[in-house]
């Protein structure tokens, strides 16, 4: 039995599609650069395929629903591209990615993604009919490898996850996978509330 049907696939996807739009507006607002965000894919994976589309370190940024939805989602960047989106908030032009992601550049991804997360539950808000807001994003810079063996030895029957994959693109300097987790209830929650708004 399939945990999700295609018409909750197609709603996830126009979720993410319709919030990550505004999350890379801002974005594009933080960094001077165009960036644009490619139609969402949507599928149920186990925890432990959640970082498949990554190798080395990634950072791992858990945003808590404090209004409105219950519940947390993730998103998940490759170490190189937060590297590059904090040199160019920081006034560079995204080539400075040399050596390991420092507390300075902690801070500005934690910010970007504030931004960029406010904007996506302003627009979640509007498609779901309540109003939502989110906590300070938490950022963790992973060891892929690592956490894939960890979550392979004690992966569990109730490990799914709603895995949201989307391409980001920044003027020549990015073109890459960012990822959107969210928990199974959660997501079927967000599409239960968004067809209501339709009815």
């Amino acid at each position: 039995m399939d945990i999700l049907n295609s018409e909750q696939v197609d709603i996830l996807g126009e979720i993410g599609n319709i919030s990550m739009g505004n999350s890379a507006t801002s974005l594009s607002m933080m960094v001077n650069k165009k960036v644009e965000i490619t139609t969402p894919s949507v599928k149920v994976i186990k925890r432990s395929q959640a970082l498949d589309d990554y190798e080395k370190t990634c950072a791992f940024i858990q945003i808590h629903f404090i209004k409105g939805l219950e519940g947390n989602n993730v998103l998940i960047l490759a170490e190189d591209d937060i590297k590059v989106i904090t040199d160019l908030m920081m006034g560079g032009d995204g080539s400075n990615t040399a050596g390991e992601i420092g507390e300075l550049q902690l801070s500005a991804v934690a910010e970007a993604m504030n931004q960029m997360m406010g904007s996506a539950a302003t627009s979640m808000s509007t498609m779901l009919g309540v109003p939502t807001d989110i906590s300070t994003p938490e950022v963790n810079i992973i060891d892929v490898e690592s956490v894939k063996v960890f979550e392979r030895m004690f992966e569990g029957i109730n490990d799914n996850f709603v895995k949201v994959s989307f391409r980001i693109h920044i003027q020549g300097l990015i073109d890459s996978i960012m990822v959107q987790l969210y928990p199974i209830d959660f997501a079927i929650n967000m599409v239960d509330r968004f067809k209501k708004t339709r009815e």
